[in-house]
């Protein structure tokens, strides 16, 4: 097998904000595993919360001399690790003239509803934006600041009859959690993602949780879980994170065995990168799939988004 890897640069629709900052474009690496007259292709993006960068992931993927079945002892769950492991399903589905979920043994994955993500920004900018999505069957919101009650009732009004879950990206205490906890109830939040810094999450176990508590940065693969008890409500699972289809259909097995509800989220990238994320979404409670609708352009036979949801990737796309 040989293996390359390119970088891409998508240009955003509108400037993306978090709590940790702000973005204009998508920066991701494609890498290409090609043998035997076919060539597969996964897409990663780095992410420098967790130590990453385009320069080391690509380092990792061009390093890696193995076969598909030596990744989970290679490499780390992580960037370059997801875009092998993608790229050697691709690869696969196209030798056998199958489709991944066909080699997985699971049905075709159907459409599945998708938040659409409002970036962190004024009160104002907010429910203008809200307004402007009202149609959308379920928004996320991007909050993590200690003025976020504003944004959110901001969000509401611009949104009034919209599910809304939030991510707040660790940017709060527990002491703004729980000071925030019952408004969020009050303006019909279903669900708050990783509230508290990863690493500094135990206070989720003393404090009431009214409504699920769902880890992001908290949970990455399996290995992750064992820390999430009594902490959390629900995982989101997302194959960056993860390293991978292969340990991300793993990693839903386990959580839903020990308890855990199951988001299926993704970083800012196009439709190749949520391609493979559109099988692990079958049946979850939360989907957040909206990269490509975040984007200026896409790759060619992005993925379909419509009032079902995101669609399965053709063939020519991925898988």
């Amino acid at each position: 097998m040989q293996i390359s890897v390119a970088r891409d640069v998508f240009q955003l629709a509108q400037v993306f904000t978090i709590s940790r900052g702000s973005r204009t474009q998508a920066e991701v690496l494609t890498a290409t595993v090609e043998g035997g007259g076919f060539r597969g292709k996964g897409e990663c993006v780095p992410y420098a919360r967790y130590g990453e960068t385009l320069d080391s992931v690509a380092a990792q993927i061009e390093g890696f001399r193995g076969g598909w079945p030596d990744l989970p002892d290679a490499l780390p769950a992580g960037a370059a690790r997801n875009a092998l492991d993608c790229a050697y399903w691709d690869h696969a589905a196209k030798k056998a003239g199958k489709r991944v979920w066909d080699l997985l043994g699971l049905p075709k994955p159907a459409p599945e509803i998708t938040a659409y993500t409002l970036s962190l920004d004024t009160p104002d900018a907010m429910q203008q934006r809200a307004a402007q999505n009202a149609a959308r069957p379920l928004l996320k919101v991007k909050l993590g600041t200690p003025d976020d009650m504003a944004r959110l009732e901001a969000v509401r009004r611009g949104a009034p009859d919209v599910p809304i879950i939030v991510d707040a990206n660790e940017g709060w205490t527990a002491e703004v959690y729980a000071d925030l906890a019952s408004h969020l109830i009050r303006l019909g939040v279903q669900m708050v993602e990783q509230p508290l810094p990863a690493g500094q999450d135990d206070m989720l176990a003393e404090i009431a949780r009214p409504l699920p508590v769902c880890a992001d940065e908290s949970c990455h693969d399996r290995a992750s879980l064992p820390a999430l008890k009594g902490k959390y409500d629900m995982v989101n699972i997302k194959l960056d994170k993860a390293g991978g289809l292969t340990e991300a259909l793993a990693l839903k097995r386990q959580a839903r065995a020990e308890g855990y509800g199951i988001m299926v989220g993704c970083m800012v990238g196009s439709s190749l990168a949520m391609a493979p994320a559109t099988i692990l979404a079958q049946g979850v409670a939360f989907t957040d799939l909206d990269g490509p609708l975040l984007l200026a352009e896409d790759r060619h036979q992005p993925l379909k988004f419509d009032d079902q949801g995101v669609h399965p990737p053709a063939a020519a796309l991925w898988g």
